[in-house]
């Protein structure tokens, strides 16, 4: 079983820049990381007229385009976030952006410029990223450097 932790802020908190550092991060201390991104808006990934938006429009329950370097598989349906973790092979975890009331250990995502606070309360994280004075006993790592947090789940995550 791949361990999974959610990465969880409001909008506009800078989860994907802080993810984009902390999959660089991991990957040079050697781990293999997979990312599943909650996107709250429809998202397209196929462009009109290529031909595996033709097969979607034809009517295809499932598209997979590959080749000799990248792979899609374009589910025509919806998929849960459990599901589609349960189909990731090859890796060492499992990061989420996202998915604040899904079932796996979360990460808050705090910045104090935006003024809007974590998500849930910091007790039920498993940590806390931010660039505010923590007032929680949940353990709180900098926003600015992910290597605290790559230690942290390593350690704690990974052992």
């Amino acid at each position: 079983m791949i361990p999974v932790v959610s990465f969880v802020a409001w909008s506009g908190t800078g989860k994907t820049t802080y993810l984009e550092k902390l999959v660089a991060e991991l990957k040079g201390r050697g781990l293999r990381v997979a990312v599943l991104k909650h996107d709250a808006h429809e998202f397209e990934v196929d462009k009109p007229g290529k031909d595996s938006w033709r097969f979607t429009q034809a009517g295809a329950d499932v598209t997979i385009v590959a080749s000799a370097t990248h792979a899609a598989i374009l589910e025509n349906r919806p998929v849960s976030a459990e599901e589609l973790a349960a189909r990731v092979t090859g890796v060492d975890l499992i990061l989420t952006e996202g998915y604040k009331h899904g079932p796996w250990p979360k990460v808050g995502v705090n910045r104090a410029a935006t003024g809007k606070g974590l998500p849930l309360p910091a007790e039920e994280c498993l940590a806390v990223v931010t660039d505010a004075p923590p007032d929680t006993n949940t353990p709180c790592f900098p926003l600015d450097d992910p290597a605290p947090m790559a230690e942290f789940l390593i350690s704690r995550v990974l052992n």
